[in-house]
């Protein structure tokens, strides 16, 4: 599926079937991850791939936003150095994109989780530091998200678009 394909096919999905994601996918994921751009290049974004259940259900009680993650075959924590680069959540952001339209290209459902909350610092501390406490992840790295992966249990309908107009400008903001 070319990239354009799986941008209008990408829904958030987090009904899946009970079914393990192939080793082949899962390495086209892992080249998704690393291939997606950096600011600087630099490595400010690391990945912990998660297919251990039991792990996943844990999870799963990050936020009550994310219990759909019982169900998912797999995830993936995405983590940022802030020591390393100032640009590591965007890095981290744009590398959950990436992971999200290679998934789908693949024939994969995928859902986001969010764990750091940009306006609820105590919020984000508290999420963070869950998943940090389970995945043995250093106190250096802030917890971004973690996707939720998986074969779709059913078919989402069509995603329902607001109007075009409402976000497009010509050269400045108040030309349509």
């Amino acid at each position: 599926m070319d990239v354009l394909s799986a941008i209008q096919k990408r829904r958030e999905i987090t009904a899946f079937k009970d079914a393990a994601i192939s080793e082949e996918d899962w390495s086209k994921l892992k080249t998704a991850l690393y291939q997606s751009p950096a600011g600087n290049n630099l490595p400010s974004r690391e990945f912990i791939m998660i297919t251990n259940k039991k792990l996943l259900e844990q999870l799963s009680k990050t936020t009550p936003y994310m219990r759909w993650l019982e169900q998912a075959a797999a995830g993936v924590a995405i983590i940022g150095n802030e020591e390393l680069s100032k640009y590591w959540l965007q890095d981290a952001s744009i590398a959950g994109g990436y992971l999200w339209l290679a998934a789908t290209s693949l024939g994969l459902g995928a859902a986001w989780g969010a764990v750091y909350h940009s306006e609820d610092h105590n919020q984000s501390a508290q999420r963070e530091k869950y998943v940090r406490d389970l995945l043995g992840i250093p106190a250096k790295y802030r917890v971004v998200a973690i996707l939720g992966l998986g074969y779709p249990a059913s078919d989402p309908p069509p995603k329902e678009m607001y109007a075009e107009d409402t976000v497009f400008h010509l050269n400045s903001f108040n030309t349509r």
